[in-house]
C-alpha cells in the first residue's frame, strides 16, 4: 500500500527533527566524527507508529549507538514533542532500525569488480532481512 500525503508530510517532519537531536546527541556525546543520518521514516496509516531508518558511521560502531538510541527512546520521543508540538497533535511510537542498504550497494559493487559475480552464482550475498 503506498504512503498517504499525510504520512509523507509527517515523516518528512519526523525525518528532519530526529536527525537534528541525533546529531546533537552524538556531539555532545563526545562522538565527534562519527555520522548519524536517518534515511527514511515510515509511518503507519492510523499515524501511532513510525519506523526510522538510521544510517551509521562509521559502521563498527553502529550496532552499539544503534542500541544506545534505542534504549533512549523515551527521551528522544519527548524531545520530538517538544520540537513539533505546533505540528503535529500527537507523536507517533518510534522505532529504529539500522539503514544497511548502502553496504548492501557496496558489496554488490565490489562483487561485480572482482571475479566473483553474484548474478552468475547468487550464494556469494547474504540474504537482507526484511524488517
Amino acid at each position: 500500500m503506498e504512503e498517504t500525503q499525510r504520512q509523507k508530510k509527517i515523516g518528512g517532519i519526523i525525518q528532519k527533527d530526529i536527525v537534528a537531536l541525533l546529531q546533537r546527541a552524538a556531539t555532545d556525546g563526545g562522538l565527534k566524527g562519527t555520522l548519524i543520518s536517518v534515511s527514511k521514516v515510515y509511518i503507519t496509516t492510523d499515524l501511532s507508529i513510525a519506523k526510522v531508518y538510521v544510517s551509521i558511521f562509521p559502521n563498527d560502531k553502529a550496532q552499539e549507538l544503534l542500541e544506545g538510541i534505542r534504549s533512549n527512546e523515551p527521551l528522544i520521543k519527548h524531545e520530538l514533542a517538544q520540537r513539533t508540538k505546533n505540528q503535529l497533535r500527537r507523536v507517533p511510537n518510534l522505532s529504529f532500525f539500522l539503514d544497511d542498504s548502502l553496504d548492501y550497494i557496496e558489496k554488490i559493487e565490489k562483487s561485480l569488480e572482482g571475479e566473483e559475480n553474484p548474478i552468475e552464482n547468487r550464494d556469494l550475498l547474504d540474504k537482507r532481512k526484511k524488517s
